[in-house]
């Protein structure tokens, strides 16, 4: 079934969207916040909260794109409960170790002037992910947006976790210098 018609039926406020979102990208989904969660039941109820929230924001929103919409909302709400579940037995994981690599080239803080830049901000990104090389890029985004170890990353790609690790190192860098360039970030 293609998106529109999915989409469709969220606006028709049909039990069948549910269905047919779970069997076109409930795989997709479920890989998404098992690799944050790291846990096959928490993925799964995740993604069983992503219907829901789908089903919630469709009457406002009718998304073009939507496998990147679920995985989206899908990606958010498992860095939610990985980030609450990490809060609770003050453990590692890759969430908080990820966002701590990417803190010294992404500018934080959350006042309204940096509302207003959060969208050059996340243009910005975009065309930064775009423009990279397809190793960097996939690299990055394993890294970054799937919360990926770099050890899994380079078994995968089979590099040495020495060579990704100076591969992400090298392109936080490049993010960094790009954001200083356009002001986005001191």
């Amino acid at each position: 079934m293609k998106d529109t018609e999915i989409v469709e039926l969220y606006w028709q406020r049909s039990e069948r969207a549910v269905e047919e979102s779970d069997r076109k990208y409930g795989a997709y989904c479920r890989t998404v916040a098992y690799n944050i969660l790291e846990s096959g039941e928490d993925a799964e109820e995740c993604v069983n909260d992503t219907w829901l929230s789908a089903w919630n924001a469709m009457p406002d929103k009718r998304p073009s794109r939507l496998g990147a919409f679920l995985a989206k909302i899908t990606r958010n709400g498992a860095i939610s409960r990985a980030l609450e579940r990490s809060r609770l037995k003050r453990g590692g994981g890759q969430i908080p170790l990820a966002l701590d690599e990417l803190s010294e080239c992404v500018p934080g803080g959350c006042d309204p002037e940096m509302a207003l830049e959060r969208r050059d901000l996340e243009r910005a990104l975009r065309r930064f992910v775009g423009n990279l090389p397809e190793t960097e890029r996939r690299v990055f985004l394993a890294r970054y947006w799937y919360l990926t170890p770099v050890q899994e990353i380079a078994e995968k790609l089979g590099f040495s976790q020495s060579k990704t690790a100076s591969m992400l190192h090298r392109t936080r860098k490049k993010l960094q210098r790009m954001l200083q360039e356009e002001g986005l970030c001191e």
